[in-house]
């Protein structure tokens, strides 16, 4: 009687104007074969967020499945970075305005 526990990143989507990616990803433990129980979460990434100074900063993928990175570094071009900056921008300026 073998246990095995798997790592399944179900699905992988790509959603609204600045290309954010949502994964949910699944623990499958499996008898002989045969799954057992399936554990899911979802999590979502963002090219990147901008500090207190407006400075950018990317997001870490070094720690994302090859598949993950893959959509994010078709996905996250140059200019999504630069549209979804100047929009953190605009946002810190909302918030510090009120």
């Amino acid at each position: 009687m073998a246990y095995t526990e798997t790592t399944e990143y179900d699905s992988i989507d790509v959603v609204g104007q600045f290309k954010h990616i949502q994964i949910k990803k699944s623990l499958v433990v499996k008898k002989d074969g045969v799954e057992l129980a399936r554990t899911s979460e979802r999590y979502s990434l963002q090219c990147g967020w901008t500090d207190i100074d407006d400075n950018w900063i990317d997001t870490d993928i070094s720690g994302e499945p090859d598949e993950v990175k893959n959509v994010a570094n078709a996905v996250w071009t140059q200019t999504i970075k630069d549209n979804f900056k100047a929009f953190c921008i605009e946002q810190n300026k909302l918030k510090t305005s009120t």
